[in-house]
């Protein structure tokens, strides 16, 4: 067993959800996270805990619903770590346990040199940056983004609360994603307006070689542009219909540690960049649920909200 990756895993364990040896920890993978999986099973076990793995076949897509009996399982633990290749984040399985008392953390995609460097860092300082960026979006009413690639799209928040993925996971029903650090909201839907130019990167294909152009109209990307990658998007987005275009979420990245690599669980984390998904957006607070949820990296931002620049050309003012 890799020490680096396993120290990495017990500090999550440990810093970020808060477990004891009274609670089961459960571990849902699958095989091309497998070595990842076992890592957590192998310190959960280590510290004395009651640890279970599980091993799913790979879903189809982001936020396609694991087994029911994987479901129950999750639904049955104290806590869930799920270092799956696709996201069980915005699923009813997880949706559900979370709302049964399970803390949960999901990993989808992460790679082994995410592990090692990402889940060591402390997370505390990261909370209370992210808090304080999640409060002032909370407080705002239109977003607007822009960016040196093109990007120039302007959306309504009002009325919609900001979260705050901390990485710490504590209280029953707590979630983080890991890596953590982002503060994340559910833009109201219909009100997303302009354009969406990916330079850094996006679900489903990785690093941005050939920008992808979407076109927004009431709420929804009506238009890709881009070669290859945007039409690997169109054909994801056409398997589960219109919804799955929903302007779903505008994220902020927070952690200092993270970086854009082509894996979008780091990548939308990285300080210094804002994303912006498609898809569904039910986690969040908002109306638009669909077994879909890509998440557009972009670099260099500058968002303003209600006329006050929070950040230009990818730094922090606030």
């Amino acid at each position: 067993m890799d020490n680096k990756m396993l120290g990495a895993a017990r500090s999550a364990l440990t810093q970020c959800m808060g477990i004891s040896r009274k609670e089961v920890l459960l571990v849902v993978t699958d095989e091309p996270l497998r070595r990842i999986g076992y890592a957590f099973w192998e310190a959960g076990r280590r510290l004395g805990i009651e640890s279970i793995i599980t091993e799913i076949t790979v879903r189809e897509t982001h936020a396609s619903e694991p087994p029911e009996a994987v479901a129950a399982l999750m639904s049955a633990a104290d806590v869930v770590m799920a270092p799956t290749s696709k996201s069980l984040s915005h699923t009813n399985a997880r949706r559900n346990a979370c709302a049964r008392g399970a803390r949960i953390a999901t990993l989808p995609d992460i790679t082994a040199d995410c592990v090692r460097r990402t889940l060591v860092v402390d997370y505390r300082t990261i909370k209370k940056l992210t808090e304080k960026l999640a409060a002032i979006i909370t407080r705002a009413s239109m977003a607007h983004v822009t960016t040196p690639a093109g990007t120039d799209i302007k959306m309504s928040l009002r009325g919609r609360e900001c979260h705050s993925d901390t990485g710490i996971a504590h209280k029953k029903g707590d979630f983080t994603n890991l890596p953590a650090g982002e503060a994340y909201v559910a833009p109201v839907e219909g009100t997303a307006e302009g354009v969406i130019v990916v330079d850094g990167s996006m679900s489903g294909v990785g690093l941005m070689r050939t920008l992808i152009t979407m076109h927004v109209r009431k709420g929804f990307a009506v238009e890709f542009e881009g070669g290859k990658g945007a039409d690997t998007i169109r054909g994801m987005v056409k398997k589960v219909g219109r919804l799955g275009t929903n302007i779903a979420e505008l994220g902020v990245g927070t952690n200092f540690k993270a970086r854009v690599t082509g894996h979008t669980l780091e990548d939308e984390k990285a300080i210094g960049t804002v994303h912006i998904a498609i898809g569904d957006n039910r986690s969040m607070g908002g109306n638009v649920g669909v077994p879909l949820h890509l998440d557009a990296v972009l670099l260099k931002p500058t968002l303003t909200l209600d006329g006050k620049v929070i950040m230009r050309d990818g730094k922090l003012l606030a």
